[in-house]
């Protein structure tokens, strides 16, 4: 199995600069596994990593898609693959960095994803709901039973799916056996509470000094353009009240800061739950203590999860 390098963890942990670090030591590139760092233009919202911050080091998944376009975990897990198997084929280490633990899963198992079909030669337009939801019941009782009646888009969504592939939905889902595909070492970086609560703060009183406003300014046309899912991420959305006028720039601060800080609890949970791999407190690991673990790992034949 090729072997994947996986430093995730909670909002200002210091994923970035560790995953630099160890690509220069190991010979690495890196995937980026954010959701928001994807999009040209967000900057400082997203705290991406800078051209001086990347010390060299190759960088992907960066700046790839422009602001009215949308990013998805079927995307995301195709492209990133490829990028493993090409930087394992150059005989590198790929090291995927960020905080988005649903595409490091997605990218680490063996998980199938409804993409968008491109037919349109369909007359699935022309029907009923209803007469949508009994074709469905007819191909995908299993898959009917979870769907209401009315839910248009998603009886589209998922009819096309089975045109365009074969496959039911039900016979895709039951087909993955939640396998890893990749022989991968994981760790989640954090923080004492109190500790990552004040880096979080901190980390957000900084992006306002870096120009924060004037970014959201920019990029949401001056607040026309939130309908975008680029700028429903925690940094950008916060900001729509502001130019509605009903909340003050303090209160953005204070909502980014409360988000930000709630996020961080969501993501220890979700890791906890769905991801085996080493939880390391940042205060007492240091970096030597964790390039050693990860040689042994290079040198081994063994998996580590």
């Amino acid at each position: 199995m090729k072997k994947v390098l996986v430093i995730t963890g909670s909002t200002a942990s210091g994923k970035s600069d560790l995953g630099v670090e160890f690509a220069k030591k190991f010979n690495g590139e890196i995937i980026s596994c954010d959701s928001v760092q994807v999009y040209r233009g967000l900057d400082i919202g997203s705290a991406k990593i800078t051209e001086s911050e990347k010390q060299g080091v190759v960088h992907h998944m960066i700046d790839i898609l422009d602001l009215s376009e949308s990013m998805n975990v079927a995307f995301f897990q195709t492209m990133a693959r490829k990028l493993i198997d090409d930087i394992t084929n150059r005989g590198k280490l790929p090291i995927c960095v960020g905080g988005t633990g649903f595409y490091i899963k997605a990218l680490l198992y063996d998980y199938e994803f409804e993409v968008e079909s491109d037919i349109v030669d369909d007359d699935f337009d022309e029907l009923s709901n209803q007469e949508l939801y009994e074709l469905l019941q007819n191909s995908d009782q299993k898959e009917a039973n979870k769907i209401h009646v009315n839910n248009r888009k998603r009886l589209l969504r998922v009819l096309r799916l089975m045109k365009s592939s074969g496959k039911t939905r039900t016979s895709i889902v039951e087909s993955q056996k939640h396998e890893l595909l990749y022989d991968a070492k994981v760790y989640f970086l954090t923080y004492p509470r109190e500790e990552l609560a004040d880096r979080i703060n901190r980390r957000v009183d900084i992006m306002m000094e870096q120009g924060l406003l004037d970014e959201v300014t920019s990029v949401s046309s001056h607040g026309q353009h939130f309908d975008y899912q680029a700028l429903s991420a925690i940094g950008y959305r916060e900001f729509h009240d502001y130019f509605l006028g009903n909340k003050t720039l303090e209160e953005v601060l204070e909502d980014i800061k409360k988000h930000s800080r709630q996020f961080s609890k969501r993501q220890m949970t979700w890791f906890r739950n769905q991801m085996p791999g080493s939880i390391v407190n940042m205060k007492d690991t240091t970096q030597e203590t964790m390039a050693h673990s990860i040689a042994e790992w290079l040198n081994s034949d063994k998996m580590e999860v």
